[in-house]
């Protein structure tokens, strides 16, 4: 598929849905994702774990009518697993869909880990937690350490904790399509 097909897809679902809520937070969908992909950005993130935290949360504005789709008000079932596999098929590397698809798992495995974390999660975040399977096992905890692109999926996790801030200024939306447009063109 082609670079430009794929923004224009991808701008077609922030066209949609990027104003929504951010199923219980203080910002939309569009503001998450920026902020997530501005703090990866400042943190000194490599290209292709900018995109995948700017881009993240992507599953979340596939379409769907189906009920069991969804968890109650707070986003699509799957929705990690759902958006790597749609950039999986528009070129993204696997290092991006693996920050993307383990995203979830990051706050499980955090939760499970480091039992202070758990109590800093939002509300939204702990509704979501119980739909996501709720804290790690031991055995899910060793095995996730195994993968390859452990330290960035935590990172990634990081910044979409912390990407909820409501009346921050941001680079505008264009700035990271770029980024991706120019990306998928050099892949």
């Amino acid at each position: 598929m082609k670079a430009e097909q794929t923004i224009t897809e991808i701008t077609a679902l922030f066209d949609q849905h990027g104003s929504d809520d951010y199923y219980g937070e203080p910002v939309s969908q569009l503001e998450h994702m920026l902020q997530a992909a501005m703090l990866a950005e400042r943190a000194g993130a490599d290209e292709e774990t900018i995109i995948a935290a700017f881009l993240h949360d992507i599953g979340h504005l596939l379409p769907s009518d189906l009920a069991e789709d969804h968890m109650d008000d707070y986003g699509r079932v799957d929705h990690e697993k759902l958006g790597a596999d749609w950039l999986r098929e528009r070129g993204f590397s696997e290092k991006v869909a693996q920050l993307i698809e383990h995203h979830v798992n990051a706050k499980r495995y955090l939760t499970y880990k480091h039992p202070a974390y758990f109590s800093k999660l939002s509300e939204a975040s702990l509704k979501t937690l119980e739909f996501q399977g709720g804290p790690m096992s031991a055995e899910e905890a060793q095995e996730f350490e195994t993968n390859p692109y452990f330290r960035g999926i935590l990172q990634v996790r990081g910044w979409d904790e912390l990407a909820k801030e409501t009346d921050l200024e941001m680079p505008p939306v264009g700035q990271y399509l770029q980024l991706c447009r120019t990306y998928l063109e050099n892949r």
